[in-house]
């Protein structure tokens, strides 16, 4: 069984940076694409960014698209969302995601159709003065 555990979430300042860490256990992480989401009360939950398994290509929704970084570390098991540059409209709980086999995702239309098998419990982000 797959399993995705988020961490790295916290209070910043606006301006600020924190880094998310996604460790998945049970399997290798190359095999799967990595997307990063998120959720603020009331609102849908929004498509941050994915990297992808087949190139490591990457997708970054607009809004964040020049601050956030994603990465991966397969020996590590381990994925990374950078975040930089943190604005009052990020504030959400963020979750990572796991879609299995060669994906290659650069598009929001491909985002949106990529299904998503495991999702970790996800790791709330404030930014506040």
């Amino acid at each position: 069984q797959v399993q995705l555990v988020e961490s790295g979430g916290g209070l910043v300042q606006p301006g600020g940076s924190l880094r998310l860490s996604c460790e998945v256990s049970g399997s290798t992480l190359n095999s799967y694409a990595i997307g990063w989401f998120r959720q603020a009360p009331g609102k849908a939950r929004e498509a941050v960014s994915s990297i992808s398994s087949l190139d490591e290509s990457t997708y970054y929704a607009d809004s964040v698209r020049g601050r956030f970084t994603i990465s991966r570390d397969n020996d590590k098991k381990t994925a990374y969302l950078e975040m930089n540059r943190l604005k009052p409209e990020d504030p959400a709980v963020y979750y990572c995601a796991a879609a299995p086999g060669r994906i290659r995702i650069t598009t929001a239309e491909i985002m949106a159709k990529v299904i998503w098998m495991f999702w970790g419990q996800g790791t709330q982000v404030t930014v506040s003065s």
